[in-house]
C-alpha cells in the first residue's frame, strides 16, 4: 500500500481537495483522513512537500508516439533554426551511418523559408548519392534531395497527384518539396520499412518521454497496419509504459476494403493487447493544414484567390465512410483545420447519428483551428469532443509568417475557439500532436490560459476571449481526455478509481500563469506503479 500526503486535487466536485490519498492493488483505496490513518501500516509513505500537488495524470487526446519515438533514430533536425544547420546535421548523420540506404528524418520547421518551399539541391550539397527525405513538423510536407526524387520517378513529366502538390521550379522540374498524401507518398512509399524491434524500441522512447511529463494515456491518432503489430509486440514484451488507444487511418480510396480489416485488428487488440491497449477508433483526415495552403476553406485563401485548399475527402464521401465505421462501432476521430473541413466533419458526424442506432459514440474533431461562427453551437448539440492542441494557440512564427498571410486578419481572429466552445457547453480535450509539437502538458496549459508566447507576446493575450482558466485547462488534459478514452473512471481521484497519478512540484492553480511550464513533474504512477520518479 502507498500513501501520499499533501494537497491532492481529486478533480471531483464531491471530494474537492483532500490531504492524503492511499493506493492498493492499483486503485485508490481511501482519501483524506481515512488515507492518513493508513499511513502507519503502509508499505510506502510519500510527503508531497510544501506547494506540491497530486492530481489525476494527464492524457494526450491526439499524438503519434511511434513517429515521435522514431525521430530518435534519424538526424536530429528538430529545433534547428536554419537550413544550413539542418543540412549540416543531415550530412553529419549520413557520414556516421554509411550502412543506411535512406536517410530519413523529422521534423523541420517549415517557416524557415518563404512559403515553406525547400530545395532538393540544398540537401544534395550534403548527401548527393543516397536518398534523403525529411518530414516537416506538421507531417503534411516532405523535403527530399534529388536522389530521392529520382528513385521515386518524380520529374518534370510527373502529373500532379489527386491529393497533393509537387512544388515545382519555373521550368516545371520538382523543387524538392512535396505536400500532402499522394505527393508525399511518391517518395515515402519507397522508404524501406522499419523492423519490429526498432518500432518497439521507439515505443520505449515514447514511453519514457510520456512518463517524465506525467502522461499515462495517449490517443495514437494515425495507425497503419504494421504499427498495430508493433504495439501488440510491445504489449507481449511488457514494454508499454502508457495506456494507448489506436486510431486506424481510413483511406478515401480504400475505406470499403479496410472495414473488415479494421474490425479484425480491433478484435486482435482486444484478445492480445492486455489492459493498456485498445483499438476502438478510426481516424479521418478531412483536410490539410493552413500553413501549407491545403486546409479546406469556405472562401479562397487571401494569398491564393484561386484555391480553397485541398479536402482529403469530398464531404459526401466523408459522411458515407463515417456512417459506415460508426455502424461498425468505431469512435470517429477527424482531423479538421479549415472552416470547410470542420463543417464537413460536423456534417459527417451528424449524418451518422441520424442514420445509425443511438450509442455512446463520443466523436472527436481534432485541431479545430478555424471554425465558422455558425458551426460553434453544433459541437455541443452533436456531443462532439473538441480536441485542441493548446500549444498552437499563440502568435508564433507559424502564425505570423505562414498562416495569417494566407487567411488574413478577419479569419485569423477566429482561430482555436476553445473559450467559446467551452462556454457553449462543448466538451474539450487537450493533446499535443507530438512530435508535431511538445508533448509537455504544462506547456500547452500555459498557452491555453494566457494565449501568449513564452516570451510574453502579446501582453494582453492573442484573442484573449478564447482563454481558459487554469482549472478548465487542467480538466481538458485530465477529465476531458479520460472521457474521450471512454474511461470516465479515470476522470477523478475517488475511491475505486485506477491510481493514474501525477505529482507536481507546485500547484498550477496558485502559480503565475506565465510560469506554469516551469512546474516540474516529480512522479508519475500508472495503475499505482511508478513509471517516473524525480
Amino acid at each position: 500500500m502507498l500513501v501520499l500526503r499533501g494537497t491532492v486535487r481529486t478533480g471531483s466536485a464531491a471530494y474537492g481537495d483532500v490531504t492524503a490519498l492511499a493506493v492498493r492493488d492499483g486503485r485508490i483505496l481511501a482519501l483524506g483522513a481515512e488515507a492518513e490513518a493508513l499511513a502507519a501500516t503502509a508499505d510506502e509513505v510519500l510527503d508531497l512537500g510544501d506547494g506540491g500537488l497530486l492530481m489525476p495524470s494527464f492524457g494526450d487526446g491526439h499524438a503519434h508516439p511511434l513517429f515521435g519515438g522514431l525521430e530518435h533514430f534519424g538526424p536530429r533536425i528538430k529545433e534547428l533554426g536554419s537550413v544550413e544547420e539542418i543540412v549540416a546535421e543531415v550530412g553529419r548523420w549520413a557520414a556516421a551511418h554509411p550502412e543506411e540506404e535512406w536517410i530519413v528524418g523529422a521534423s523541420y520547421d517549415p517557416a524557415l523559408v518563404p512559403d515553406g518551399e525547400f530545395d532538393a539541391r540544398w540537401l544534395d550539397a550534403a548527401v548527393p548519392d543516397r536518398p534523403v527525405v525529411l518530414r516537416a513538423y506538421d507531417y503534411h510536407t516532405v523535403w527530399c534531395n534529388t536522389e530521392a526524387l529520382r528513385r521515386a520517378g518524380v520529374d518534370a513529366t510527373t502529373p500532379e497527384p489527386r491529393l497533393g502538390w509537387i512544388v515545382r521550379r519555373p521550368d516545371g522540374t520538382p523543387m524538392g518539396t512535396l505536400r500532402e498524401w499522394h505527393a508525399c507518398d511518391l517518395v515515402l512509399d519507397r522508404v524501406p520499412g522499419r523492423p519490429v524491434d526498432e518500432l518497439v524500441e521507439a515505443l520505449g522512447v515514447a514511453g519514457e518521454a510520456y512518463a517524465r511529463a506525467g502522461l499515462t494515456w495517449v490517443q495514437d491518432a494515425w495507425v497503419e497496419p504494421e504499427m498495430v503489430d508493433a504495439y501488440l509486440e510491445a504489449a507481449r514484451r511488457d514494454a508499454l509504459r502508457f495506456r494507448v488507444n489506436l486510431a486506424q487511418r481510413a483511406d478515401p480510396d480504400r475505406w470499403r476494403e479496410q472495414r473488415p480489416a479494421f474490425t479484425h485488428r480491433r478484435r486482435r487488440v482486444e484478445a492480445e493487447g492486455g489492459e493498456l491497449l485498445t483499438a476502438r477508433t478510426v481516424k479521418f483526415f478531412s483536410d490539410g493544414v493552413i500553413e501549407g495552403g491545403t486546409a479546406a476553406l469556405l472562401a479562397p485563401y487571401d494569398d491564393a484567390p484561386h484555391s480553397c485548399g485541398m479536402p482529403v475527402w469530398e464531404p459526401a464521401a466523408l459522411a458515407e465512410a463515417v456512417r459506415a465505421f460508426d455502424a461498425d462501432g468505431f469512435q470517429t476521430h477527424i482531423h479538421a483545420i479549415g472552416d470547410a473541413g470542420v463543417r464537413a466533419a460536423l456534417d459527417a458526424i451528424e449524418s451518422a447519428a441520424k442514420a445509425n442506432e443511438t450509442w455512446d459514440r463520443r466523436p472527436v474533431i481534432t485541431h479545430v483551428q478555424l471554425v465558422d461562427p455558425a458551426d460553434l453551437p453544433r459541437f455541443a448539440e452533436l456531443g462532439v469532443i473538441a480536441n485542441f492542441e493548446p500549444l498552437w494557440a499563440q502568435p508564433d512564427p507559424l502564425q505570423t509568417v505562414l498562416s495569417v498571410p494566407r487567411i488574413g486578419d478577419k479569419r485569423s481572429a477566429l482561430q482555436y475557439p476553445m473559450g467559446e466552445l467551452r462556454r457553449g457547453g462543448a466538451r474539450l480535450s487537450f493533446g499535443s500532436d507530438w512530435p508535431v509539437s511538445s508533448y509537455e502538458p504544462l506547456e500547452g496549459i500555459q498557452i491555453a490560459v494566457t494565449r501568449r508566447t513564452f516570451d510574453g507576446d502579446p501582453e494582453g493575450g492573442w484573442l484573449p476571449h478564447q482563454r481558459l482558466t487554469v482549472e478548465e485547462a487542467l480538466a481538458a488534459y485530465t477529465a476531458g481526455s479520460a472521457h474521450q478514452a471512454f474511461a470516465d473512471e479515470r476522470a477523478a481521484l475517488v475511491p475505486g478509481a485506477p491510481a493514474d497519478l501525477v505529482w507536481l512540484s507546485a500547484d498550477p492553480r496558485s502559480t503565475d500563469p506565465m510560469r506554469l511550464r516551469e512546474i516540474r513533474v516529480l512522479g508519475t504512477w500508472l495503475a499505482g506503479n511508478p513509471t517516473f520518479r524525480n
